[in-house]
């Protein structure tokens, strides 16, 4: 499964810690950010994870994600 989400995420830096962590959480899960796209966009593909687990930790983390279809 491939989800496409739409963040607050602007600095490099802040990806890279988010992408470590979601590592850590979905070890089978392949995640990238694509920051100069207006919408911020978040790749996540795994089937060990869903949309809702993602959106609640990047809210928990303090930025704001939608997921786009």
């Amino acid at each position: 499964m491939v989800y496409v989400f739409k963040t607050s995420v602007s600095a490099e830096r802040q990806a890279e810690r988010i992408i470590q962590k979601l590592s850590t959480l979905t070890p089978n899960s392949k995640c990238n950010f694509d920051l100069e796209d207006c919408d911020k966009i978040l790749r996540v593909e795994g089937s060990e994870v869903t949309a809702e687990q993602i959106i609640a930790f990047l809210k928990s983390c303090n930025f704001e994600c939608l997921e786009l279809e």
